[in-house]
């Protein structure tokens, strides 16, 4: 397997697109809280995951609302079932941890659910940032809560308050 990074500019600051056989499979941010060693990132090319760096501009741009760039997700099944009902929440909607938890019918795994949710290894393309606390504030994110803020702003949904 040929594992390829790239480094795209973006409105939140610089992007690491991680690609495994030309596939997506992984977008961190600066300082990404759970963001891969240098090693697993693999050699940097400039045109790792072409068409996810097509969508993401598009989608800063404004003018596009679902990601249909295929992605390869590695992690438990518990996580996989987590990051698949993620690429379900709608543009412009956000769901809670519970939501979340029942949409994968698993209602009293929350803590689980957010653990997974910051696991995430493919931020935007797959939406964690649409997941929000309980009452509806901003909790955790893994590229930092301003670029969490940035990312609900562009989709038209306000900034919730920082602590509820």
């Amino acid at each position: 397997m040929a594992v390829t990074h790239s480094i795209t500019d973006s409105p939140l600051g610089p992007l690491t697109l991680r690609a495994d056989d030309g596939v997506l499979s992984g977008l961190y941010m600066t300082e990404h809280r759970h963001g891969p060693s240098a090693d697993a990132l693999g050699e940097r090319v400039d045109d790792a995951a072409p068409a996810a760096r097509e969508e993401l501009a598009a989608y800063f741009d404004g003018d596009l609302r679902e990601f249909t760039v295929d992605v390869v997700l590695r992690g438990t099944e518990f996580q996989s079932r987590v990051w698949a009902a993620l690429r379900t929440i709608p543009y412009g909607e956000t769901w809670t941890y519970g939501e979340l938890a029942a949409r994968i019918d698993a209602p009293t795994a929350v803590r689980a659910v957010g653990l997974a949710n910051g696991k995430n290894p493919i931020s935007i393309v797959v939406p964690c940032h649409r997941v929000v606390g309980a009452n509806g504030s901003l909790t955790g994110y893994g590229g930092g809560m301003e670029r969490k803020r940035a990312l609900l702003d562009l989709e038209g949904l306000g900034a919730p308050t920082l602590f509820g």
